[in-house]
């Protein structure tokens, strides 16, 4: 399939499905990024700067370097979805249009968020569980995103490009078809699949955050995974916890202030909390 007809017949909704959960992703990690830079959070860290710097093993300019070339990936694959998923619907439509498809009501919108928050769980869980499960895939590919043992906003989609297209991509192509919602459902859902990431890695436990009220997954939760002794345990992600509990890879923890008052630390408890 050649380039011209990648983007002939793609619509409005189409390249903001594509475009805007990339532009939310930096917007979001630009704001906290001010807010380092104004230190207005020290108090609420889970890791220290100098646990950040002494703890990766990557820089932020590789960080940087990484995740716009994921970006790159998901742009070239969201047209190729959106241009097949027209394909299949001008096949069971009798007289194809190529127009944006009208958008189904408010319940039916909602019904679709929760269908595809699911479907994208699943689908995480799994293929995170096998980067693990397999030496060669964790050493080759997975180990990336884990040089981030004190995670960082924009590091969020920070990982090797076959996890990128796997792992993520993968996740939103599921999600997308399962749910069945529109190109212009899914620039909301994926913008806010994209919000909840960066916070799960942005080593922040600011008060008032509303992910934290709704979601037992969250950066402490994420924060586990990423130490060295959480490697084989919380693999959810985005959103809940679910399969986790379900296949025995919930491990707890608790959340203290730190000896000197400056920041939190997440701590586990004992190894698996039981259902």
């Amino acid at each position: 399939m050649g380039l011209a007809a990648l983007w002939a017949g793609i619509t409005k909704d189409d390249l903001l499905a594509t475009f805007v959960p990339i532009a939310v992703y930096w917007i979001c990690c630009g704001v906290y990024m001010v807010f380092e830079k104004l230190q207005l959070h020290d108090n609420y860290r889970l890791h220290s700067k100098e646990e950040e710097e002494a703890n990766n093993t990557i820089s932020k300019r590789c960080v940087l370097k990484g995740v716009l070339l994921q970006h790159v990936i998901q742009i070239f694959i969201s047209i190729l979805v959106l241009t097949v998923d027209k394909k299949l619907v001008k096949q069971t439509e009798q007289t194809p249009s190529v127009a944006a498809p009208r958008q189904p009501s408010l319940q039916v919108i909602f019904l679709q968020f929760f269908v595809a928050m699911v479907a994208m769980d699943t689908w995480q869980y799994f293929t995170h569980r096998m980067m693990h499960a397999s030496h060669f895939l964790y050493k080759h590919v997975h180990s990336k995103h884990h040089a981030l043992v004190a995670p960082y906003a924009f590091g969020a989609h920070y990982s090797h490009p076959a996890e990128g297209l796997i792992i993520d991509t993968g996740s939103a192509v599921f999600a997308f078809f399962v749910s069945g919602m529109t190109p212009r459902t899914c620039m909301f859902f994926l913008s806010f699949a994209t919000i909840k990431a960066i916070d799960d890695h942005s080593s922040l436990r600011l008060p008032g955050n509303l992910f934290h009220c709704f979601f037992h997954h969250n950066g402490a939760f994420h924060d586990v995974h990423h130490q060295p002794y959480g490697f084989k345990y919380n693999f959810s992600n985005p959103f809940f916890v679910s399969w986790d509990k379900l296949m025995g890879t919930y491990m707890s923890y608790t959340i203290q202030k730190r000896h000197n008052g400056r920041g939190l630390i997440v701590k586990p408890i004992n190894k698996k909390m039981s259902l």
